[in-house]
């Protein structure tokens, strides 16, 4: 019986011509042709102090064809430091300046450090060629040591080749959680 079946399944089967065309609408290739669109880009990069950049989005955009500005969205960037740890930060909406040097990141922003840090804001704007991270608006992180909230935020490597360092400034507010021992 099983037989029988299988033996259908290609019997009845329909040929498939390779020369009809992909079924897109008009519209879409026209948006893809106008705004340069590319789906699922992926770009992977290392600073001059030897930290790794991972970038990827869902979609990648150039405006109004303007050279050496992007616009991408769903966004996934993972930086592994040359000191050890990891930073992963993700974002909704991203405007990236080639000639500026500059990503700017919006809506719901999260950067996850591998020391245990979660810091969410509205909107970070970092450098491309090396570790700087600015939020200009309000943060807030969850980590080990409790809820932090703060006016600002700059995740940097100091010039002396230190170990990143994640600085909040402008009415700092810490609720300090101490881990209770386990008895």
């Amino acid at each position: 019986m099983a037989l029988g079946l299988l033996s259908t399944l290609f019997l009845l089967s329909r040929a498939i011509d390779p020369e009809t065309a992909i079924p897109f609408a008009d519209k879409e290739i026209q948006d893809r042709l106008r705004d340069q669109i590319v789906t699922g880009p992926f770009y992977y990069g290392t600073t001059a102090k030897g930290d790794e950049i991972a970038f990827s989005s869902e979609t990648l955009t150039t405006p109004q064809g303007e050279v050496g500005a992007n616009r991408a969205e769903k966004i996934d960037v993972v930086m592994d430091l040359a000191s050890g740890g990891q930073i992963t930060v993700q974002a909704n909406v991203g405007f990236f300046d080639i000639a500026q040097d500059t990503a700017d990141l919006d809506g719901d922003v999260v950067i996850t450090t591998s020391t245990g840090f979660r810091v969410t804001s509205t909107r970070i704007i970092a450098l491309m060629s090396r570790l700087d991270v600015r939020s200009p608006g309000t943060v807030r992180s969850v980590g080990p040591i409790g809820t932090l909230d703060a006016g600002s935020m700059v995740l940097s490597t100091p010039e002396n080749d230190g170990p990143a360092q994640l600085v909040f400034t402008n009415g700092v507010k810490l609720i300090y959680m101490p881990k209770q021992d386990e008895e």
